[in-house]
């Protein structure tokens, strides 16, 4: 799973783990993961800083979630060579669709949303969890990661979704959602 607790005490008790190909792997993958739940907590404070822009210069905006989509990308550049974005996914009852990044060293997939008065909060809830099946099917995802950017607070309950959609997770695919700024 991608609890912050869990990553940080998996990250501290490694080094207990004996000095192998398959440890290592599991140390890349912890770091790795806890590298982008981090972005995720602070990716409104890092829209904040954009938005002020030196002597009242114009910056970057972050209007909608293409945007959002093309500034995590590049926060994720950061941290890793190999991001794959809009890779599709398996076919899925009738159809396949697109993931927003695959990052195939973590076998983890990273979908990026954000929220707008056309999307209901249950609108949101539906297309993550379809979301979420779809990719379970692709062949080089273990992890799902699905990050909500809310900065106007649309959504009433975010722990509570959250939670909800966090239940998704299976032994074989660890399910993390992440609705942000906290609030």
């Amino acid at each position: 799973m991608f609890s912050d607790r869990l990553l940080e005490s998996i990250v501290n008790r490694l080094d207990l783990i004996p000095d192998t190909p398959a440890a290592k792997m599991a140390v890349e993958v912890a770091q790795g993961q806890a590298a982008i739940v981090r972005l995720a907590e602070r990716f409104h404070r890092i829209v904040g800083q954009l938005q002020k822009g030196h002597n009242g210069r114009p910056t970057l905006d972050v209007n909608d979630e293409y945007d959002v989509q093309d500034l995590f990308h590049a926060l994720l550049m950061l941290f890793f060579d190999d991001i794959r974005p809009e890779e599709w996914t398996p076919s899925y009852a009738g159809g396949a669709s697109r993931i927003d990044f695959l990052l195939p060293e973590l076998e983890t997939v990273v979908e990026i949303k954000k929220t707008r008065p056309s999307l209901s909060t249950k609108d949101l809830g539906e297309q993550l969890l379809v979301d979420i099946a779809k990719y379970k099917g692709h062949p080089n995802c273990r992890n799902i990661f699905c990050m909500v950017y809310d900065p106007e607070g649309r959504i009433a309950n975010p722990r509570g979704v959250e939670n909800d959609l966090n239940k998704q997770s299976t032994p074989e695919i660890a399910v993390r959602v992440l609705i942000v700024p906290k609030r």
